[in-house]
């Protein structure tokens, strides 16, 4: 068997005694000196791979790496933070969570997903990080492995999810987890968080990805319906079934069936699910075959489930069959820090034949609004504001005079109303400076007396 074929940590326990040897017959260990053995290991391993010393620092990448990602500026010697985010400090400084910090603390495997800079623009990365310790037990390097969150068609970059927040990226790094998996997902939260399109990416990134995505709307479904809808029916199944139907668990063979709004379902309804799960397999309406279901289950609600089964209007069974992996997606107002990337998203899908922004004061009100109806919320808001503005900037008037919670108040008088942290001061401060240029970064730079390179920083900070 190849050594690339071998499992990454079957690969390094292979090689690294050998390593570990040679280097310890060295009168004088120099972290920047990198063995020709340690070279062969990291070019043994897929998927592109970089080693990182204790300082950050990048000594050595494989093939894999430079065939992804070339060798941006000269990538050795660079520290990985600078390299992959464009920061001038670690990550864990500058908001992120860092692998590096998981892997010192337990001594195992450290992995979180990023947004990294790439040749192709920002992508979501998964990255893996293994601590190699030395012959006297201390953490010598790191191995860090980056897997790109890409469709399972095409290879595409991931589209469609947008955020850089802490929530998000643990929202969205649990969806990449169970993405490859058989097992059923429940996406928890409120209304217009987009559990959808969170079903969509999980398709997107599953092996079934090239099969169909089957969404399936749970409220106000009869008893009738439902059967129908779901299951299909034959000819002359009842009055008014001229044709034999195709239901909808047909429909999503080899792929993913989502129910959305699970909770709606009436309880006498919900006994028809649990038999399809359990058996696997269902008949049409009016039909005698017994036919195989074969589909990845998804399903979505707002309301709170655990509560439904104490209070019995929620079937126990069903609700442990299908919590197998929950997944909590979080209100906008838990996100605040992705309003700016997600206003920007919206307005070039809302508007893609003229760049649009808004200006100081709408930015002010965006800001402070807390949008109860979350994403969706946003994008009618931005859908009206794009339609009343004639130019290209949208300001105060195209907002609803409702939003911000301080429709009567100036600006300074609403922002005097609580105390917050300075970091967040300083982000309302660059978004209001950067809307009142028009979004020149550079004039901005030169107003504040800071370098570009410090004020990208600064607005990478503000977005992540």
């Amino acid at each position: 068997m190849p050594v690339a074929r071998l499992p990454v940590r079957a690969v390094i326990g292979q090689y690294w005694p050998d390593i570990l040897f040679i280097e310890s017959k060295l009168t004088q260990f120099d972290p920047a000196v990198v063995s020709p053995e340690l070279t062969s290991l990291l070019a043994a391993l897929p998927g592109p791979r970089i080693l990182v010393d204790t300082e950050y620092r990048i000594l050595a990448a494989n093939g894999a790496y430079y065939q992804e990602y070339g060798d941006d500026e000269g990538l050795i010697g660079r520290t990985c933070y600078e390299v992959s985010h464009h920061f001038d400090r670690p990550c864990d400084l500058c908001g992120e969570s860092c692998p590096r910090a998981m892997a010192i603390q337990s001594g195992q495997v450290g992995r979180v997903l990023h947004l990294h800079h790439t040749p192709q623009g920002e992508e979501y990365v998964d990255v893996e990080l293994i601590p190699l310790r030395g012959a006297d037990g201390g953490i010598r390097y790191f191995i860090e492995g980056m897997t790109p969150l890409r469709e399972r068609t095409g290879e595409r970059p991931l589209s469609g999810m947008v955020g850089r927040s802490p929530a998000f990226n643990h929202m969205l790094e649990l969806v990449h987890r169970v993405a490859s998996r058989a097992t059923p997902v429940l996406l928890l939260g409120e209304s217009g968080t987009g559990k959808e399109l969170a079903a969509q990416t999980l398709h997107k990134l599953s092996p079934r990805a090239g099969k169909p995505f089957v969404p399936v709307d749970c409220s106000g479904m009869t008893e009738s319906l439902f059967e129908s809808e779901l299951f299909g029916h034959e000819k002359g199944a009842f009055t008014g079934a001229t044709q034999r139907k195709t239901g909808l668990v047909e429909a999503a063979s080899g792929g993913t069936l989502f129910l959305d709004e699970l909770g709606d379902i009436p309880l006498n309804l919900q006994v028809k699910l649990l038999r399809l799960l359990e058996a696997g397999s269902f008949r049409r309406v009016g039909g005698v075959d017994v036919l195989r279901a074969d589909f990845r289950l998804v399903a979505a609600t707002h309301r709170d489930l655990a509560a439904m089964v104490a209070a019995g209007s929620f079937r126990q069974d069903l609700y442990y069959r299908l919590a197998a992996f929950p997944i909590q997606l979080p209100p906008l107002r838990e996100r605040r820090e992705d309003l700016p990337l997600l206003v920007e998203n919206l307005l070039a899908a809302l508007s893609p034949d003229k760049a649009m922004h808004p200006d100081e004061a709408a930015w002010q009100r965006l800001m402070q609004h807390d949008y109860p109806g979350n994403v969706r919320e946003l994008r009618n808001i931005l859908e009206r504001a794009v339609i009343l503005a004639d130019g290209d900037v949208i300001q105060e008037r195209h907002l609803p005079a409702s939003l911000g919670g301080h429709a009567d108040m100036g600006a300074a008088e609403a922002a005097a109303l609580e105390i917050v942290p300075l970091a967040t001061l300083e982000r309302q401060y660059l978004l209001r400076a950067l809307a009142q240029l028009n979004g020149d970064k550079g004039e901005l730079a030169a107003r504040l007396a800071i370098s570009r390179r410090t004020l990208n920083r600064k607005l990478q900070g503000l977005a992540a």
